[in-house]
């Protein structure tokens, strides 16, 4: 019997839970797929949002071939063998799970059977498709984004999956309490399902008896699960949590311990390392700024070394990341900056500091009044940079640290009681 998830795959757009913006009558995608037309297409979201089920049923809808590869197991030598068969079909729909596990090489074999309509590509990816796939290819798809599924939306498949369910409609369950079940998935659709399954199997209860599912329960069975699967990697965002909370905490020893359970779990070296690039900037920042340099080189070597060597070069960066000093100044200070644009709009940009490239724009006063820095002692002149709605408004708060309280002391030297530095 197929696990519960592959039971409950829908196949009709009107049937898939959440994505209703791609899924909508007035969406570009379905239009699409009612012309009996679609485009090349990379569906980029987070695990269980439904990437897979979108290509099944847009296969199904349109009734094309269809050809599933996946980017774990598949290599050029496989690309070819599909692109060759869908050759002598008609309109060949292929789709490529994890697309971003693909090299370079492995890339470029599909351009030409895309550019040729031999077939079409649909990729489904959890990373961003702007860093992973190829600008040639990516040139010739179209990205939808599909969001994570809202509680909502998670309560409406465990209610549909207890109604509708082959074997789960035949015992009488009781949906007690949801919040174990909603918070274990992690948002992944596949997850809640495999996990309300796991739940309803340990109560061991038969079709006589209700089964009574509590949160209680569901985190023992879940417990369960974690003892058999976590070598496989079953806790996949858990663990790269765990793995940033360790570094965020000062902890280098905490910190190899979870990047081993990742390495052995064969997560993707450029997963790890991107991580590692984000953390740089974002919890250590102008703190130690070598730190994301160290970061970035650790992105670039680790995509050219590979595993098993690989394992050092993360090793190295985890270690000094959990080691150096930390800051998120820089991380408050575009929340901030972003609050006040959504707050406030497109504020005008102050004519002093416009630019005029035409004899208009300097009749209409565009950089009048500008201050060029390296004109004045210090190179340093003040002057107003932001509108005038948000004048003098503080929005990097430098980090109580040894390299940001320089950077504080050179700030409150130029611009005195202004900012408040």
């Amino acid at each position: 019997m197929k696990p519960l998830a592959e039971r409950m795959r829908p196949f009709k757009l009107e049937d898939l839970i959440g994505q209703k913006h791609l899924t909508g009558k007035e969406s570009i995608l379905y239009k699409a797929i009612e012309s009996n037309h679609i485009p090349s297409m990379i569906l980029w979201g987070p695990p269980g949002s439904g990437k897979t089920t979108l290509a099944h049923i847009i296969a199904e809808t349109l009734n094309k071939p269809f050809h599933v590869l996946s980017a774990i197991s598949s290599g050029v030598k496989e690309i070819r063998e599909v692109l060759a068969l869908a050759a002598h079909q008609d309109n060949a729909i292929l789709f490529i799970d994890e697309i971003h596990r693909f090299n370079k090489s492995q890339q470029d074999a599909l351009l030409g059977a895309v550019e040729k309509g031999t077939i079409t590509l649909i990729g489904a990816t959890t990373e961003n498709p702007s860093f992973e796939v190829n600008s040639a290819l990516l040139s010739r798809s179209q990205v939808f984004v599909l969001k994570p599924l809202s509680e909502e939306h998670l309560k409406e498949l465990l209610h549909k999956a207890i109604k509708e369910d082959i074997i789960l409609s035949k015992k009488k369950i009781d949906l007690k309490e949801t919040e174990a079940l909603i918070n274990l998935s992690g948002g992944d659709a596949r997850r809640l399902l495999n996990l309300l399954e796991l739940a309803v199997t340990f109560s061991k209860g038969d079709n006589d008896e209700t089964v009574t599912l509590t949160d209680s329960l569901v985190m023992k069975a879940a417990q369960q699960k974690t003892a058999l699967y976590d070598k496989k990697g079953e806790q996949h965002y858990d663990i790269i949590s765990a793995f940033i909370k360790s570094m965020r905490g000062s902890d280098p020893n905490a910190a190899v311990y979870w990047l081993a359970r990742m390495i052995e779990g064969g997560e993707d070296v450029k997963f790890i390392a991107r991580r590692m690039v984000i953390f740089a900037s974002e919890d250590i920042g102008n703190a130690n700024p070598t730190a994301l340099v160290l970061a970035t080189n650790c992105f670039q070597a680790v995509n050219v070394i590979g595993y098993p060597e690989s394992r050092i070069i993360l090793s190295q960066c985890a270690i000094y990341l959990a080691s150096s000093v930390k800051s998120n100044a820089s991380y408050m200070a575009i929340n901030e900056a972003e609050s006040l644009v959504r707050k406030y709009g497109d504020l005008p940009v102050p004519l002093a500091i416009r630019n005029a490239p035409t004899r208009l724009m300097k009749d209409l006063d565009y950089g009048k009044g500008y201050k060029y820095a390296h004109l004045y002692e210090g190179n340093f002149a003040e002057m107003e940079f932001l509108p005038d709605k948000i004048k003098g408004t503080k929005l990097y708060d430098p980090g109580q640290n040894k390299r940001e309280e320089e950077i504080r002391k050179f700030l409150r030297d130029r611009w005195k009681a202004k900012y408040g530095y």
